[in-house]
């Protein structure tokens, strides 16, 4: 049977709603938060969690000692972590009582990760793959071929909300699906997989 890998970010988690209270706590506009926040790329390969922090710092005009950097990134963790989206955690419960093989394969940094393997969801993938324990990331070509190793299989449906990692993954010989919402991948799944509770 085919491996199904999902990513996480705005597939398993919304997008995060944290974010409005981080800015707030910080003092500035959520706008300029953002424009800060999602400059992520070097935070998902492996970077610091103190590194990631004073990159928004700087770009705030901020500086956030250690205290502060533990409190800001509980707090982003928690916003990505605490409340998934519940269509998509019984989507991926009913294809684990099927038997489908899952993974996930996340951009995201190695303290987040160590949260979300505690998940109760994450209990229905076999294996979790995190850029930032691999210093490589989606779309790179390697981290296409490492969770082929991993999962020791090449046959794989791929679901994830960003294009660039879609063609990325198309490229390496994946089958990849834009998300757009459980309900429609429940939609595309049950042609494959027959039987899976609406």
């Amino acid at each position: 049977m085919r491996w199904i890998v999902f990513d996480f970010g705005e597939v398993i988690s919304p997008r995060n709603p944290a974010l409005p209270a981080i800015a707030t706590r910080l003092g500035v506009s959520l706008e300029a938060f953002e424009a800060a926040y999602w400059d992520r790329d070097a935070y998902d390969r492996g970077g610091s969690d103190a590194a990631y922090w004073a990159l928004i710092g700087s770009s705030l005009g901020r500086t956030f000692d250690d205290d502060e950097v533990r409190e800001l990134t509980a707090l982003d963790n928690a916003g990505w972590l605490d409340d998934p989206v519940v269509e998509t955690v019984a989507l991926i419960e009913d294809l684990a009582a099927l038997g489908v093989p899952l993974a996930l394969l996340s951009n995201a940094p190695a303290t987040f990760a160590r949260l979300a393997e505690k998940m109760p969801w994450a209990e229905h993938f076999q294996h979790l793959v995190f850029s930032g324990d691999l210093g490589s990331a989606k779309p790179d070509a390697a981290i296409w071929r490492h969770v082929e190793s991993v999962i020791g299989s090449s046959d794989v449906l791929f679901f994830d909300d960003r294009q660039s990692n879609v063609d990325g993954a198309l490229a390496a010989g994946w089958d990849a699906r834009l998300w757009t919402s459980a309900l429609a991948a429940r939609a595309e799944l049950r042609a494959e997989f027959g039987d899976l509770r609406a």
